[in-house]
């Protein structure tokens, strides 16, 4: 029996210029993650795995850190210009969005879509002694 090689498809990189950064700012950690204009995700980092632990992650400094890997990660594709959408209210959310043009990625419009409550759920009954 002769062993055949296996090859494995090479992945093709299609060229991406403009894209959407979504960036998850909350109190515990800073997600930063880059799709096309289709949604589909071409690159994404946390401050977890950028090497921070504990209250580190929520920092301004961990979400420029992010950024720079995510920026590094999708270089491939070419990425020049980001709409960017910012949810949650933790410490890296302005840094995040500066950390975009300092590594070299234009931010074209910047909106917040954190999620608020428009009147919340129903309130617990009254408690009975």
């Amino acid at each position: 029996m002769a062993d055949k090689k296996t090859s494995k498809k090479k992945k093709v990189i299609k060229a991406v210029s403009h894209g959407r950064a979504y960036i998850q700012a909350s109190f515990n950690n800073t997600i930063v993650t880059v799709t096309d204009t289709n949604g589909d995700v071409i690159g994404w980092g946390s401050a977890g795995g950028a090497g921070f632990k504990g209250p580190k992650k929520s920092t301004p400094y961990a979400a420029g850190i992010v950024v720079k890997k995510v920026v590094e990660a999708i270089k491939a594709y070419g990425l020049k210009e980001v709409n960017v959408l910012v949810k949650g209210i933790g410490g890296g959310r302005e840094a995040a969005i500066r950390a975009f043009n300092t590594n070299g990625v234009q931010v074209l419009s910047v909106r917040d879509i954190t999620p608020t409550p428009h009147n919340g759920c129903r309130a617990p009954r009254r408690r009975r002694v």
